[in-house]
């Protein structure tokens, strides 16, 4: 057995078996405190949101993963951007369509015809037709990347900000960024080559997603 402390005991050793108390704060925390100073469920810097805590980027109590159903857009909003979105489009890219308009109109017929039996065209016209076109194209494509911009920054492009609504990550909200919206914009693909299914989908789905939105996981929702 070990000796008690004093003079034939100098380092002060215990007993066996009547070791001292731990110190205050040593050992597991109190019943009910988060273990070992960990931040506990609900608590902010737990990872993911607490039950009832605002969800970043919708601004409304989160419900699980994802916007609340709600805050999910309707088909018809997403139709009635789209068809914005096309109209401003179209509006953009006049001076494309009058460059194409007059560069047909100076094609005449050769009188010939070509090894499949059509008869050959040849161009009578000036640089200024194609010229135009060139520039008017040009336009157009610029648009299209200020449009996947202003999309990936804001959620939102001119039809859909016209409507109301934006497109955000799924997983928490934020906007895209414009890699993550020409990835969408691409997959769109999927939508067009399953007959137009894809674009039917947010009818009945539960998160009124397209096929793009699945892949891409993103969702729509209602701007405010």
């Amino acid at each position: 057995m070990g000796m008690p402390p004093g003079p034939d005991n100098p380092y002060g050793q215990q007993p066996y078996g009547q070791q001292p108390p731990p110190p205050p704060g040593y050992g597991a925390p109190a019943y009910g405190a988060p273990a070992y100073g960990q931040p506990g469920y609900d608590q902010p810097g737990y990872g993911a949101p607490g039950y009832g805590a605002p969800a970043p980027g919708y601004g409304a109590p989160g419900y699980g993963y994802g916007p609340p159903p709600e805050m999910l857009a309707g088909w018809g909003s997403r139709v009635g951007g789209t068809f914005v979105d096309a109209l401003v489009g179209v509006l953009v890219g006049i001076p494309m369509i009058a460059g194409y308009i007059w560069l047909f109109s100076k094609m005449e017929k050769t009188g010939e015809v070509d090894i499949n039996g059509n008869e050959t065209m040849t161009y009578e016209g000036g640089p200024g037709p194609i010229v135009l076109v060139v520039i008017g194209g040009l336009i157009v494509f610029a648009f299209m990347l200020w449009q996947l911009y202003k999309e990936g920054k804001t959620g939102q492009t001119i039809g859909k900000k016209a409507v109301g609504i934006r497109v955000l990550r799924e997983a928490d909200g934020s906007t895209l960024g414009f890699g993550m919206a020409f990835v969408r914009r691409l997959a769109h693909f999927l939508d067009s080559i399953s007959c137009g299914i894809g674009y039917l989908w947010p009818l009945w789905d539960a998160k009124k997603q397209t096929f793009a939105d699945k892949v891409t996981s993103t969702v729509v929702v209602k701007a405010g």
